[in-house]
């Protein structure tokens, strides 16, 4: 695969969730239903492609420690949030209406350990790791020193409100289009590989 396309491929696909989550709340209620599912798909796979770029950051970064850490709390973090959505699209799945998924989501958070793991706690070890990569890369030079205040708001926006996602989004999309090219520039060649 292209080293480039998961820089672009994951704030698009965040972007694609934000906006068709905005579609699915125009009723008054969002889920179940194919708005609900497909939005909570282009979330994974955006999730997927987040893989990709935390290596390759780490990579930019110079693979010490720092960034192994930031790299492996961010999958960590990846997981929760893969998990938490995987559990929406389930309760979805399962649910007749919105009333239907309230009970649903009630019993779930009523498990020991799964509100903080999957809700509260785990899902912020991928947005603090990603921002940490960022600010690893700024100190180093390897992006500009704007790039790190980009990805900030990104992760702020939706805690000033959810329907703000796409705009984010769009900062991630910005923040990342620079480093897409110098992740294609430093590349090993595939035949280095052998």
């Amino acid at each position: 695969m292209n080293p480039r396309i998961p820089f672009v491929a994951a704030p698009l696909l965040v972007l694609t969730y934000g906006v068709i989550r905005i579609f699915d709340g125009l009723d008054g209620s969002r889920g179940p239903g194919l708005a609900w599912t497909s939005g909570h798909l282009a979330f994974i796979a955006a999730l997927a492609f987040f893989v990709p770029v935390f290596l390759q950051m780490r990579r930019l970064a110079g693979r010490n420690t720092l960034s192994t850490v930031s790299t492996s709390v961010g999958i960590l973090g990846i997981l929760a949030v893969g998990t938490q959505f995987a559990i929406d699209i389930a309760v979805g799945f399962m649910s007749a209406d919105h009333a239907g998924m309230s009970v649903y989501f009630d019993q779930i958070k009523s498990v020991p350990g799964v509100p903080f793991l999957v809700y509260d706690g785990g899902p912020f070890l991928f947005y603090l790791a990603q921002l940490a990569l960022v600010v690893q890369l700024a100190a180093a030079g390897r992006v500009k020193v704007w790039t790190p205040f980009l990805v900030l708001l990104d992760l702020l926006l939706p805690f000033l409100n959810k329907d703000f996602i796409p705009l984010g989004a769009v900062c991630l999309l910005v923040s990342f289009v620079p480093l897409a090219g110098q992740v294609a520039r430093t590349a090993r060649p595939a035949h280095a590989l052998a």
